[in-house]
């Protein structure tokens, strides 16, 4: 079955009749543009083809249930007026709702195809795909970027992770074939054709089975340092200084987030500039450096991580970085079609043993049914 017939499947299964729509949205890998979106700067990620499916019909109370067709998840029930009380994983669909402000009541049965907490963006896949099944079926007529901020506020007020709007904005913004080039403060965005399969590259993403939770202590640190370094530079934000600047803060930790936030931004426009200009096989560099950066600079890579970018070089790989909050998840390596098969067992021999995935530029959320 399609992700949609198990999305139908699973909603008769629970309530019994059909849902009025079934929704999806993709999850995301960020090609380059690394913990630059919650310092106001750009990003360029695309969406991938595995995607999480949302059954949805409304309700004629205040209740909002949820429920999922993974044996591992609790079902959820609440009333709208408590949805910022949720917890656990119905917090991202729950939470989603709640910042949308709709009236009335909903039930939600998801089926999900992105691998959870593989630095895949499944949390966005689901919030994204939750809104625009509200968006549609209320005929709210928010607009997608107001739908990407909905899906931001869950995370940062409900579940309680202070991430940027990058992931949601790419679930519910990317196009076919795409990536897309964000601008986090004034959430612009242009389309960038990358090139890949004309150049012969293809893009693998790597699961280094490694597990993090964007809700601990280390992501919130780390934008912390960020903040910390802004002030003390005296910018709005990190996209607005300089390398030079940044090379005369005191040692420590808001010196070093800050030189990979401004090394990183600039890390974008080159790769922008790169595809635009024909050559996307010399993106491979820049995501090695990019790497180099999260690792000693960011400090938000592990060793199994390191192991895998190392792998993957080995054998042909033209570059590679660990990508997402970090401290575990995936790996992105730019790959020449004649070495992905190398790669590809270089890194499954690894332990623990990652799973290897090769993804293409998907389109945005979408209406299934």
């Amino acid at each position: 079955m399609s992700g949609v017939e198990k999305a139908l499947a699973a909603f008769r299964d629970v309530h019994g009749y059909d849902p009025e729509g079934v929704f999806s949205a993709p999850g995301r890998v960020n090609l380059i543009g690394e913990h630059t979106d919650h310092n106001e700067g750009h990003v360029l990620p695309f969406a991938i083809d595995r995607r999480t499916y949302v059954a949805v019909a409304r309700r004629d109370d205040d209740r909002v249930t949820v429920c999922s067709d993974d044996p591992d998840t609790e079902p959820a029930e609440l009333a709208v007026g408590k949805l910022v009380t949720a917890s656990g994983w119905s917090a991202y669909p729950l939470g989603t709702v709640w910042a949308l402000g709709v009236d009335g009541g909903w039930d939600l049965v998801v089926h999900g195809e992105v691998p959870l907490g593989a630095g895949l963006s499944s949390s966005a896949a689901l919030e994204s795909a939750v809104a625009l099944a509200v968006d549609e079926l209320t005929g709210a007529g928010l607009g997608r970027v107001a739908l990407a901020e909905a899906g931001r506020r869950a995370e940062n007020e409900v579940v309680g992770a202070p991430v940027g709007i990058m992931d949601q904005a790419a679930s519910l913004l990317c196009r076919e074939g795409s990536a897309l080039l964000l601008d986090c403060r004034s959430m612009t965005t242009e389309d960038v054709a990358l090139g890949f399969e004309t150049a012969g590259l293809a893009v693998l993403v790597i699961d280094s089975r490694v597990r993090h939770d964007l809700a601990d202590g280390g992501y919130a640190d780390r934008r912390a340092a960020c903040v910390a370094a802004a002030e003390a530079l005296g910018v709005p934000a990190l996209r607005d200084a300089t390398l030079p600047a940044v090379e005369n803060l005191p040692e420590g930790a808001p010196r070093k987030r800050a030189r990979h936030v401004v090394t990183e931004e600039a890390r974008v426009h080159e790769t922008v500039a790169l595809v635009r200009a024909g050559r996307p096989r010399e993106v491979g560099a820049v995501l090695a450096a990019s790497h180099a950066s999260l690792r000693d600079d960011y400090e938000v890579s592990v060793p199994e991580v390191d192991a895998i970018v190392d792998a993957a070089v080995g054998e042909g790989a033209l570059g590679a970085r660990i990508m997402g909050g970090g401290f575990g998840g995936s790996v992105i390596a730019l790959v020449p079609t004649d070495a992905v098969d190398a790669v590809g067992r270089a890194c499954a021999a690894l332990s623990p043993r990652p799973t290897v995935r090769e993804v293409s530029p998907a389109a945005g959320a979408r209406r299934e049914r």
